[in-house]
């Protein structure tokens, strides 16, 4: 077995480390288009995006990056996974409110003191 040289080991680092940044690099707009997936189908504010996707990634033991590229892929394909959909619902049921909350915040009306 040849010896590497040290600039040969340095060349073959600085490949990985490249490597591994364009890795990054496409985990992260994937991860952004799912975000943006969750905000269309929850109708949630941005904030809580990156919230209920971590929570799906939780409650399913699923990898954050692979869940994304699920939700990511889900309008194309009308399927998702389904532990991933009722993750995804329960995470939202939280954001959505109760019937009382939806009608709106009802009048007061003041009673009417006898004359």
């Amino acid at each position: 077995m040849a010896e590497r040289t040290e600039p040969e080991g340095r060349v073959e680092a600085l490949e990985e480390e490249l490597a591994q940044m364009r890795r990054a690099v496409v985990s992260h707009a994937v991860i952004d288009q799912a975000i943006g997936v969750v905000l269309a189908y929850g109708r949630v504010p941005a904030r809580r995006g990156w919230q209920v996707l971590t929570e799906v990634s939780q409650n399913t033991n699923v990898k954050l990056r692979v869940v994304a590229e699920h939700l990511v892929r889900w309008p194309h394909r009308a399927w998702l996974p389904p532990e991933i959909h009722r993750a995804l619902n329960a995470a939202l049921e939280h954001d959505r409110p109760s019937p009382d909350e939806a009608a709106g915040p009802r009048e007061r009306i003041a009673p009417v003191s006898p004359k």
